[in-house]
């Protein structure tokens, strides 16, 4: 695809990609400043999946819906077990339902927070998962996974009255008297991302701020050890592909300054 295209362009223009080498832990940046490195640009997104933080989450079935795209993306002949409840009402979410339909016989629905026109996925995103026969439930969020033998049955929601406080924060507030109990084999949690750092930073003066997200200088993209640059969501969050293109080309100025 186009992303492809793209690679294919870095690869002419004469980068070298070393794919499977995990820094932190495969090597470090010292053993790459040893080979002669002079500067470094971090742009590893949000790798991990956010959980629900709800009783039974730790069941078999249950799936983070970073993980579950890694994996489909990776295999795509990946089948899921059975009917699919997807939480979650962002894009991410709406990738993880139009992927999950394909992977399995059941049937998938989506549950979400927000009310249809407050959920955070693009709207073309969402007529795409309706059109696939995918079900939208709004107004509801995760009370507790129920499984039977240590793999996933059904999970009971709860009603969401407002996902928004009073000071326009991100607050959802529920009627706990109102359940719904969807019957599921696969429950897969498309609700956040977050930062998985893993020993990339250790021996690093490099500090991370809010959500564990590194902190640049606003202008050039350099973190608190002089050589090492960042950009992309893994220092604003999570955002689109083109803003984390944007910001590698200023950090790719600072290096050359640098």
């Amino acid at each position: 695809g186009i992303i492809e295209k793209e690679i294919d362009i870095i690869r002419e223009m004469g980068a070298e990609i070393k794919c499977g080498v995990e820094v932190g832990k495969d090597i470090t940046l010292d053993q790459l400043r040893a080979e002669g490195y002079k500067a470094f640009y971090i742009a590893i997104g949000l790798q991990g999946g956010r959980l629900a933080g709800v009783p039974g989450e730790d069941a078999k079935g249950v799936e983070s819906g970073v993980s579950f795209l890694r994996r489909i993306n990776q295999d795509t002949s990946i089948k899921l077990d059975g009917d699919v409840v997807v939480v979650g009402g962002g894009n991410v979410a709406a990738d993880v339902a139009r992927a999950a339909v394909r992977a399995t016989d059941g049937k998938v629905t989506m549950l979400s927070l927000e009310q249809r026109d407050e959920m955070p996925a693009a709207k073309d995103e969402i007529a795409e998962v309706l059109e696939e026969g995918i079900v939208i439930e709004n107004g509801w969020g995760p009370k507790e996974i129920v499984s039977k033998d240590g793999k996933v049955t059904s999970v009971i929601f709860k009603k969401c009255t407002s996902v928004i406080d009073e000071d326009g924060k991100f607050n959802p507030s529920y009627d706990e008297s109102v359940t719904e109990k969807v019957d599921a084999q696969t429950i897969i949690l498309a609700i956040g991302q977050r930062i998985d750092w893993g020993n990339l930073l250790d021996g690093t003066k490099i500090e991370t701020g809010r959500g564990n997200a590194v902190n640049v200088a606003p202008l050039s993209f350099q973190t608190a050890e002089e050589d090492v640059f960042a950009g992309g969501d893994v220092v604003t969050g999570p955002r689109f592909a083109i803003d984390a293109i944007a910001s590698g080309k200023e950090g790719a100025h600072s290096i050359f300054r640098y």
